[in-house]
């Protein structure tokens, strides 16, 4: 890693945050809202006023997260989720334009996926996959020690891989409680928490459909470490055992014995993400 100063970025829908990070220290965080109903200009400019009061003569860098469809290369971001204005943002250009620095963009899963090898649970590990489980099923693939986004920035999108009558994201994400039982993962925590045994049943159903979407990340790019990021992570405890009873399954014993799954503990892993889009394009 380098000890460059970086700047890393967070783009969601309702706040946009940034930091500064200096030999992998986060400091200098700044959050605002965003005007996710205003222009494209609004909204960049809401980005801006978070970049400007951090910005110093020794950044070498900027890395943007945004949750949206990315082309990595030219920085372009389509149809970010929650922000109606922002279609079709040549993100890179703009920002470069502004602060004469380099700039990476690239989406949230593929943020954190970099944010957990350079700063968190995936560091010692030259494979991995950083899996996002919450309103959604999204993943970043480490491959050889590098982000690897694949052509049209798809690699990893493990929740619209064909599962049951669906797709996995359909039952191995947030969706499944309320699709399928009616209620919220996060009141259905509290119960399990409290000794309830239905709740703890579903959890249990939960991680069994999590196990198989485990079971084809792995068969299909072979990672030594899983990262669970999310909000449904957090519920790890109550849906763990049903995860490795199921993986349990996998076809390969060697992989099986040496695969880890750990949950994220790196605060504010978005903004360390983004920036470590930039010491990931380091030569």
């Amino acid at each position: 890693m380098s000890n460059a100063a970086v700047i890393g970025v967070d783009l969601g829908g309702t706040n946009v945050r940034a930091g500064l990070v200096v030999a992998g220290r986060l400091s200098d965080v700044r959050s605002v809202p965003v005007r996710s109903q205003g222009s494209e200009t609004d909204v960049l400019e809401d980005m801006f006023s978070v970049i400007d009061p951090i910005l110093r003569s020794d950044v070498a860098g900027i890395g943007a997260g945004v949750p949206s469809v990315i082309d990595p290369k030219a920085g372009v971001v389509y149809d970010v989720r929650n922000i109606r204005s922002w279609k079709r943002v040549p993100l890179k250009a703009r920002l470069e334009e502004r602060y004469r620095l380099p700039v990476y963009v690239n989406n949230d899963a593929n943020c954190f996926a970099a944010g957990e090898k350079y700063f968190g649970k995936a560091r010692p590990f030259d494979h991995a996959v950083g899996l996002i489980v919450g309103t959604g099923l999204g993943a970043g693939i480490i491959a050889n020690g590098r982000l690897t986004s694949g052509a049209n920035c798809g690699a990893g999108e493990f929740g619209m891989l064909p599962y049951l009558d669906g797709n996995f994201e359909a039952y191995a994400s947030g969706q499944f409680f309320g699709r399928v039982h009616g209620v919220s993962g996060r009141d259905l925590a509290v119960r399990a928490g409290r000794g309830d045994v239905r709740a703890l049943e579903i959890f249990s159903e939960f991680g069994r459909h999590l196990g198989e979407a485990v079971k084809a990340i792995c068969y299909a790019v072979d990672p030594e470490i899983v990262v669970l990021g999310g909000s449904v992570s957090k519920s790890y405890g109550f849906f763990r055992a049903a995860l490795w009873e199921t993986f349990e399954t996998y076809a390969y014993s060697i992989a099986k014995e040496r695969l880890k799954i750990e949950v994220s503990e790196t605060e504010n892993i978005a903004i360390l993400g983004a920036a470590a889009l930039s010491y990931d394009a380091a030569p």
